[in-house]
């Protein structure tokens, strides 16, 4: 596919220009917010990988997915924009984003709701998309903080052009 590119995870609400090192919106790395266009294809679906896998981490303490073809179908159905090479959490996150204020009946979609709050779905998606945040800010915490601490004992600069 010569001209499949890979898209942006931007949602057009970046925080990074406020000086988060995470966006709230994406949660991309800083680094990987200013870099993306000069990233491979290759560089960019591993960041996309990363970012699933903390959706499907967070999402899977409040969901199942019970059938997972039939959410794609009523995504499909209901024309809801989703990338149809994620995961089936990224799918599920797709449909709170798109259609979590107006209720839907989940089971409609195939999924089942676990969290037994009394939260209406359009808060929970609030409360769990700044669990994905703070999750991506423990991950960028300990794994860019700490080399950068390192290459610095160590004396060596510490790059990051790379995901």
């Amino acid at each position: 596919m010569l001209f499949n590119k890979v898209p942006t995870p931007c949602v057009g609400i970046c925080s990074t220009t406020y000086g988060d090192v995470v966006c709230r919106g994406c949660r991309r790395y800083l680094h990987e917010v200013i870099d993306w266009n000069r990233y491979s294809d290759a560089q960019k679906r591993l960041i996309w990988q990363r970012l699933d896998a903390v959706q499907e981490q967070v999402l899977r303490t409040a969901f199942r997915i019970d059938d997972s073809d039939l959410l794609r179908e009523k995504l499909d159905t209901y024309r809801i924009p989703f990338r149809g090479d994620a995961s089936p959490w990224a799918w599920l996150h797709a449909l709170l984003r798109s259609a979590a204020k107006q209720e839907p009946d989940l089971a409609e979609f195939g999924v089942t709701r676990l969290d037994r709050s009394e939260l209406r779905l359009a808060d929970l998606r609030e409360r769990l998309n700044g669990d994905m945040r703070a999750l991506a800010a423990a991950y960028y915490e300990k794994d860019f903080l700490r080399a950068e601490r390192n290459a610095a004992a160590a004396g060596i600069q510490a790059s990051r052009n790379e995901p």
